[in-house]
């Protein structure tokens, strides 16, 4: 017997060992409804149109186009189940319980097929070592649901901090999405300026969509719910390139000057010295000299990743 969850409890307790088997199983469901979306979506960088987002009630595609129509996939982790919904006000259910990754994946394609919804995904998991194809997979069948309540209400509360984190940067910043790849929430920052190529390596995953999640110099913090090594639940924290790799990267002449004198690409709001574009936005290609930031917020610093009290 598990111990039920509150619903008015804002940090559920969420200990990894007491549902390592569930979060195993709900993680394959994601990669499947995530696969769904990945396929339909045109591409976005940094594969943005393939990640899910947090609702009042559970996790969600968001609109999904499909010949004309839209349709969206949500996991209700308060009723249990999986619903998708078309424009045309089609709809199927499918409850969230306990049963394998072959049933899910096949009931899923089922009901798609049935609201004549015609896609093809990649039928094996991405970032998962030793991968069973879904349609094979009855090793992971378990599936508690308070303990996968007690998942998305820790999501509420991580998606409403990093939503709150997200807005003290004005630079490039991604969405606060869930990655069904690695299932983690994370937000991520952006410099602006390119980064050295990734080696890749990633369990599943083809090495060119890793070089072109990590194309420019990033800044990302994150959720997880543990695994692995790792039997607790997390957040963590990271940059690439490290400073490390940046040092062994040798910067070019131009380079060297165009980041000691001038405004980096993620300038978008720092004052222009130049008398004639007082309010131009100051990318690489304007080779005037930055005036002196007055104050942080003014504009985006030289340390790109600087935050800055919310003025409200």
């Amino acid at each position: 017997m598990t111990q039920q969850s509150s619903p008015s409890e804002g940090w559920p307790e969420l200990p990894f060992s007491d549902w390592r088997d569930t979060c195993g199983t709900l993680h394959l469901w994601t990669q499947i409804v995530g696969k769904v979306r990945l396929a339909l979506t045109p591409w976005i960088n940094h594969s943005w149109h393939a990640t899910l987002y947090v609702t009042a009630r559970g996790l969600t595609t968001s609109p999904i186009p499909h010949d004309g129509r839209v349709f969206e996939m949500d996991f209700d982790f308060i009723d249990q189940a999986l619903l998708i919904r078309v424009s045309d006000g089609a709809a199927r259910r499918l409850p969230l319980k306990a049963q394998s990754v072959a049933d899910f994946y096949a009931a899923v394609m089922k009901a798609l097929a049935e609201l004549n919804l015609q896609v093809q995904i990649h039928g094996a998991p991405n970032e998962v070592a030793d991968a069973i194809p879904f349609e094979e997979d009855r090793t992971h069948n378990a599936y508690d649901p308070d303990y996968a309540q007690r998942f998305w209400r820790v999501l509420l509360q991580v998606d409403r901090v990093f939503k709150q984190f997200r807005t003290g940067y004005l630079g490039k910043v991604s969405p606060v999405h869930l990655f069904w790849g690695s299932f983690d929430m994370a937000v991520t920052r952006f410099s602006g300026r390119s980064a050295p190529q990734h080696p890749g390596g990633v369990p599943a995953l083809p090495d060119p969509i890793t070089r072109e999640a990590y194309s420019h110099e990033v800044s990302s913090a994150g959720f997880w719910p543990g695994g692995g090594a790792t039997d607790y639940p997390a957040f963590y924290s990271y940059c690439y390139p490290t400073q490390e790799q940046s040092a062994r990267r040798p910067l070019s002449r131009k380079r060297r000057s165009s980041t000691r004198k001038w405004a980096s690409s993620s300038c978008l709001t720092t004052p222009c010295a130049r008398r004639a574009h007082r309010t131009r936005c100051c990318w690489n290609s304007c080779k005037a000299r930055m005036k002196p930031l007055r104050r942080p917020g003014d504009g985006i610093a030289p340390c790109w990743n600087v935050r800055w009290a919310n003025p409200a």
